[in-house]
């Protein structure tokens, strides 16, 4: 089931906010979140039920150990230690196993001219998302920053169908308390209409924008056999603008959703493509990533702590390993290579105390994420490639409708010619930077509204909503690209 699906947003969506309030107007609370908690579960087998068990086990594991991680006195016959070690091991193989297997298996294919079989198995959906934050669920355990928390409060945390499918990465520490507070059980109308204000813009970024950008991006990457030099920048930005509008789409969707139940989701995204060097773009972009890395990579590995040679392999590492998350490809390990590479430099040359004007920085900022989200669209090596030779191949190639205008470029080596891309594609792309440059945020409207629901943002929603529901009428409806990951 789809957030932007009817069967979401027409049946599920109210029928689950209903029956909660309901049950917990009568005062049974925890039969409330016990409820809440099957929701979720239902939510999450509409795609396929076969990955229930799944995530079941994951949680009542995680569950266990958390809490005997938890208790102050030592383990007589298992140190916290070795308790904890187990739980990430037990953890990180059962996202080894479904994720990185036929990856693992092909490569030793490669290298050793073996004939081992692949598994060919199914991802289970949102196993990386409730991996990490399962995992940084007993790593507080073991830091003694939790407490023996009810077990209907932490299924929530693990399955609360708004963040369960792909994020945001939330802690246990803003999440569990939320479940716990008598406050919360009440419907608040502030929260109901800013929940479906945010919930519609990320319904519109979602079904009008990024779906639109997914056509020109997919032509490019998986349909054309060679790209001119428009034709390949064209196709590395749709994917550029598709991934942003589509992930901060599920966002702003993820957290409308939750605030009609009075929870209140991290922010994950703070225009990112406004970033004027590469870390200014993490602490953008996937906010609740970056910061899980931080937290339980790069600090663990000694962070910044331990000299500057053990800083930038730190960094390496911590990126690569985000890369990995993101997908079993050696294009997703090349594309956290190039994040940890390119925050290394920067490192640098903050260190030699370089400066660049603000709007070159963004602008070399901007295309960096650009190029290096080539390979993280790409395939295969060859999409890659095919993309990149385009984009820097002097084969500029233009209209032939414009060569009685401009017809003198041909001395300077232009060519006229028929281009695959429409010219609607260009002012979409045009409307896409304003959006991004320009346009304040979800997070920025969330925080400048009024305390009260004014009509303007009523008419808004409306309308945001009626032209997200217009579009899905008239073209089937996609998943979600971090539904992959």
């Amino acid at each position: 089931m789809l957030f932007n699906s009817f069967e979401f947003i027409f049946a599920f969506l109210p029928l689950t906010f209903f029956i909660y309030f309901y049950l917990n107007s009568k005062r049974l609370t925890e039969a409330s979140k016990a409820f809440l908690v099957l929701a979720s579960l239902f939510f999450y087998s509409w795609w396929n039920i076969a990955y229930l068990p799944i995530i079941l086990v994951s949680m009542l594991f995680n569950y266990v150990v958390g809490v005997s991680l938890s208790k102050e006195n030592e383990h007589v016959k298992v140190s916290k230690k070795t308790l904890l070690t187990v739980g990430i091991v037990a953890n990180v193989a059962l996202l080894g196993y479904f994720k990185y297997a036929d990856f693992l298996i092909a490569n030793v294919n490669l290298a050793t001219d073996g004939q081992i079989p692949l598994l060919h198995l199914a991802l289970p959906l949102a196993i990386s998302f409730f991996t990490f934050q399962q995992i940084a669920y007993l790593v507080d355990s073991y830091r003694g920053e939790t407490k023996e928390y009810d077990f209907l409060n932490y299924a929530n945390f693990v399955t609360f169908f708004p963040q369960l499918i792909a994020g945001p990465i939330v802690h246990h520490a803003e999440m569990m308390p939320q479940f716990a507070k008598t406050r919360n059980k009440v419907k608040n109308y502030r929260n109901i209409a800013l929940g479906l204000f945010i919930f519609s813009m990320g319904l519109f970024k979602k079904v009008v924008i990024a779906d639109q950008f997914a056509v020109w991006a997919t032509n490019g990457f998986d349909v054309a056999e060679k790209l001119n030099l428009i034709e390949a920048w064209i196709t590395s930005l749709s994917y550029t603008f598709q991934l942003y509008f589509d992930f901060s789409g599920y966002t702003d969707m993820a957290i409308g959703a939750a605030l009609l139940f009075n929870i209140r989701l991290p922010i994950n995204f703070n225009s990112p493509y406004k970033a004027t060097n590469i870390q200014d773009f993490w602490r953008r972009w996937h906010i609740t990533l970056s910061r899980f890395l931080r937290d339980y990579v790069y600090i663990p590995l000694g962070g910044n702590r331990k000299g500057s040679f053990r800083t930038y392999n730190n960094l390496m590492a911590t990126f690569i390993i985000g890369g990995i998350w993101h997908g079993a490809g050696w294009t997703f390990v090349f594309w956290g290579f190039l994040h940890g590479l390119a925050l290394v430099i920067q490192r640098v040359w903050n260190q030699l105390g370089f400066r660049m004007h603000t709007i070159f920085a963004w602008f070399i900022t901007f295309n960096f994420v650009n190029i290096a989200w080539v390979f993280f669209r790409a395939k295969e090596w060859d999409d890659a490639i095919k993309v990149l030779n385009g984009m820097f191949a002097c084969n500029l190639v233009v209209p032939s409708s414009l060569q009685d205008k401009v017809a003198f470029l041909s001395q300077y080596g232009i060519l006229f010619g028929n281009i695959s891309i429409k010219e609607r594609t260009y002012y979409w792309i045009v409307v896409a930077f304003i959006l991004i440059l320009l346009f304040k945020n979800s997070t920025e409207r969330i925080r400048t509204s009024s305390a009260v629901p004014t009509y303007k943002m009523a008419v808004f929603t409306a309308i945001l909503a009626i032209l997200a529901i217009m579009s899905m009428i008239q073209t089937p409806y996609t998943e979600f690209l971090y539904f992959n990951f």
